[in-house]
């Protein structure tokens, strides 16, 4: 009887429809709950630039520059969106040279809606794609903070191409793409190197080369609305969890586990931040609070997806010190002009975040079937350590080269800085012919 039906014209009719659906309906390995959870992940990054980052650095800047550091945000999002999807995506994660990739998926060519990349197998390749120009989209947006209130727009918008070519491309596939520093062992959950060290040194490199705002060091410069600060905070916390749990890639508790080891640490650092203001200066500042938070949130992206929640506490806590200094005491030893801290936060805290995965990271978070994870210091592998270190030294050196040529080429073609009377005036008028109003 069954062997009567399977071979009725009705069933036969049926199979031939199916073999000739389209490719939309072959999903292969794609999980619909991994693709669910990306999806969300992906929006939550992006929320983390537009607003997210633009309320945060608008408010800490003064008055008469709030839109232009706004525009800053916005700009990076649309030009690293556009330069992502042309070239950008295919050299940092196709190919598997141990330099760069290559242009198979240039304008994303070879991404059909079944396709999926090797490097994250159970989500559709083009949400891989996204999820992943949303990381590169933030780095570009951070390294505007350290030289806000005097950065011409145009040096802004090009040296985002020049930057994101030679600098961030390169990195995401040294670390996440199959270059060198992935086939030595370095562990970057979700961008201790690629996202924070890069973002934080090129703004000190920007602020060096710019040079200090007028009346840096004898005028007040205090921030005009420190609520947008606070506001942005909230929105790049909750962000995070998109940042770091995302970077897992799919549903699952190790997702869960960098979730909670960013929150936790998150808090730590800024319970810690504010605790040194509180005994240093008598007052904890709500400016504290939300820089010891991001401290915390960028110190543990590169260990969350390798640490326990405890270990993600005390990464917070170390963090929220370290970062406190080199925000404060450091930056005015050596009196460089880092307007919103990017290398204080960032740059230190990406450092001390990709050293400290190779110290805590324990195996049975990052465990997954035959493998039996990363162990770090802590649990008798040095070696580990060692290759953070080499990965940490290799990005500082290149990230330094790489934006001393993209300020360099900037410079030469539109400038960098605003004159005087512009700078005076403000950029939200010289820039834009917009004012934030009565």
């Amino acid at each position: 009887m069954m062997n009567h039906i399977l071979r009725s014209p009705a069933v036969g009719a049926f199979a031939l429809l199916v073999s000739s659906a389209p490719a939309w309906a072959q999903v292969g390995r794609i999980d619909p709950a991994d693709t669910s959870f990306m999806i969300a992940a992906t929006a939550l990054v992006l929320m983390m630039t537009i607003p997210g980052l633009a309320l945060f650095y608008s408010g800490m800047v003064r008055r008469k520059n709030i839109l232009a550091t706004m525009a800053q945000s916005f700009a990076a999002t649309a030009i690293v969106s556009l330069l992502w999807f042309a070239a950008a995506y295919s050299l940092a994660f196709a190919g598997d040279g141990a330099l760069l990739g290559g242009f198979s998926r240039a304008f994303l060519e070879g991404i059909g809606v079944d396709t999926v990349s090797p490097l994250a197998g159970t989500i559709p390749e083009m949400l891989f794609m996204a999820y992943q120009m949303t990381f590169a989209v933030i780095t570009v947006a951070l390294v505007g903070g350290a030289v806000a209130d005097r950065l011409k727009f145009s040096a802004f918008a090009l040296f985002s191409v020049f930057w994101l070519f030679l600098v961030y491309v390169p990195s995401a596939h040294w670390v996440w793409g199959g270059g060198f520093l992935q086939t030595l062992g370095m562990i970057d959950f979700a961008g201790g190197a690629v996202v924070h060290i890069n973002a934080g040194v090129a703004g000190l490199v920007a602020a060096l080369m710019i040079g200090a705002r007028q009346g840096y060091g004898r005028e007040n410069l205090a921030p005009f609305d420190l609520s947008l600060a606070v506001i942005g905070t909230g929105l790049l916390w909750v962000g995070w969890f998109g940042f770091n749990g995302g970077s897992a890639l799919g549903v699952g508790s190790r997702a869960v586990f960098a979730i909670v080891a960013t929150h936790l640490s998150a808090s730590a650092g800024a319970v810690v931040w504010s605790a040194i203001e509180w005994k240093r200066n008598g007052k904890p500042s709500v400016l504290g609070m939300i820089s010891g938070a991001v401290a915390g949130l960028g110190t543990i992206t590169p260990a969350s997806g390798y640490v326990l929640p405890w270990q993600g506490a005390l990464i917070g806590a170390i963090a929220g010190g370290v970062c406190y200094f080199a925000s404060t005491s450091i930056k005015h030893r050596f009196k460089y002009d880092d307007t919103l801290d990017v290398f204080g936060v960032h740059g230190v805290g990406g450092v001390l975040g990709t050293l400290l995965a190779g110290v805590f990271a324990t195996a049975s978070v990052s465990a997954s079937g035959s493998d039996p994870g990363v162990s770090g210091l802590w649990q008798g592998n040095a070696h580990q350590f060692v290759v953070q270190v080499v990965g940490v030294t290799v990005t500082l050196v290149w990230c330094l080269i790489g934006t001393w040529i993209s300020l360099k080429l900037t410079s030469l073609l539109v400038g960098l800085r605003v004159n005087d009377e512009d700078e005076r005036n403000g950029l939200d008028v010289s820039q834009h012919g917009e004012t934030m109003g009565a």
